[in-house]
């Protein structure tokens, strides 16, 4: 849906030089008249895994998401990935915080959201909703407040499992319109139906796709300390013709090459909802493996994980996409390491680094190991588990990015 910018014509009726005058008007006017349709560049993502049934009734639901690229207009997807039946919409708003991670809207900051022009929308199974454009200006690094109302019992929710972001919901009413955070008196740190957020204005999206390395698991709640973050704040930074939006495509215990239940569907069968639709993308980062090997039933044949990588580099590529490879973490340590698994990481690192797939290489590996035991994470980085990186982990992560090559 695009806006239109146009100009009244001059009166016709007029004689002599005023005529002459503003008949040029009128022709330069004619040639300024434009329809001006917004290039969407993605800036915010959060795909779903699964579904779940929290026990909400007329549920109204306010998420609190952080942006990595803002803009002059935002629109926003809501996902029925994974429900059974029709996803009955019946009111969403989009606000600016009056605080960071918090439900108060600024005065004045929110907007109605329609779909075709029409504030309810329903959603079919396994599909998708984008929103028409919202006429609110947003700020890079800041919050935004996406608030649904889905009347009756939605059942089963489609959702993303760790949102590591403090959002608020309450049964029973219509609030999407509410001001006030007193409208919510529950909280909830999973993301539900909102997959994705796209705005008018960026040079064009970075996808960061994962597992829960990208989902940034173990790191601080509400913070915003994920690595994906940490990338978006670099960027941020820089010139503006290089202020990509981030796109975080991770999900937790997310496999290459199996299915994962409330782990998602297998990379290979996910890339195209979750990277080739997304708007505006320009280079998809590819972290994904660790869990094969680690996770029950393990798969030890490196050639079977760097085949699906060597073919998610090939599908991106097709879609004019520069993809990156990023190398496997170390974990050993971790409840889940075996010599075993630990050879098929180095292969499959080997592989990342030298088989020239990729347009440039990430090496995660490098910058997280411990000198003194390469196998191991560097005690400064981990979260404690030995397998996932805690903040200091994550940030050195997100500064291992040479940003030239994105």
């Amino acid at each position: 849906m695009g806006w239109k910018t146009t100009f009244r014509k001059p009166v016709a009726h007029v004689s002599g030089v005023l005529l002459l005058l503003i008949g040029s008007v009128a022709s330069a006017q004619e040639t300024l008249r434009t329809h001006v349709v917004p290039r969407w560049v993605g800036t915010w993502e959060a795909p779903m895994a699964s579904s779940v049934d929290n026990g909400c009734i007329d549920c109204t639901i306010r998420d609190v998401i952080h942006l990595s690229a803002g803009g002059t207009a935002v629109r926003v997807r809501l996902s029925n990935a994974f429900g059974t039946a029709p996803l009955p919409v019946e009111h969403t708003t989009v606000a600016l915080p009056a605080i960071a991670g918090g439900a108060d809207v600024a005065p004045g900051m929110l907007r109605e959201v329609t779909f075709g022009g029409r504030a309810a929308v329903t959603i079919a199974p396994g599909a998708e909703a984008v929103s028409d454009p919202v006429r609110l200006a947003v700020p890079a690094g800041g919050d935004l407040l996406v608030t649904t109302y889905t009347p009756g019992y939605a059942t089963p929710m489609s959702y993303h499992p760790v949102a590591l972001q403090r959002s608020f919901f309450l049964s029973g009413a219509d609030e999407a319109d509410a001001t006030t955070a007193g409208a919510f008196p529950d909280q909830t740190f999973v993301r539900h139906f909102v997959s994705g957020v796209d705005v008018s204005g960026p040079p064009g999206a970075i996808v960061t796709f994962g597992d829960s390395i990208t989902d940034g698991y173990r790191s601080t709640e509400s913070l915003n300390r994920r690595w994906p973050d940490v990338l978006a704040g670099r960027l941020l930074r820089g010139p503006a013709s290089r202020r990509f939006g981030v796109l975080n495509a991770g999900i937790g215990g997310n496999r290459v090459l199996r299915d994962g239940g409330t782990h998602g569907p297998s990379a290979a069968r996910r890339f195209d909802r979750d990277v080739l639709s997304r708007s505006g993308v320009r280079t998809v980062i590819l972290l994904e493996g660790i869990n094969d090997i680690q996770e029950k039933p393990h798969e030890f044949d490196p050639t079977k994980i760097t085949a699906e990588l060597a073919d998610l580099a090939a599908r991106s590529r097709a879609h004019g996409l520069r993809v990156i490879g990023g190398t496997l973490t170390p974990f050993k340590g971790c409840i889940c390491y075996s010599l075993r698994g630990e050879a098929t990481r180095q292969a499959v690192n080997a592989w990342i680094r030298r088989s020239g797939v990729f347009d440039s290489v990430i090496d995660f590996d490098a910058a997280l190991r411990d000198p003194s035991d390469p196998d191991r994470m560097l005690p400064a980085f981990d979260s404690g588990d030995h397998l996932h990186p805690g903040d200091a982990g994550y940030e050195a992560m997100g500064w291992a990015v040479d940003l030239s090559t994105l």
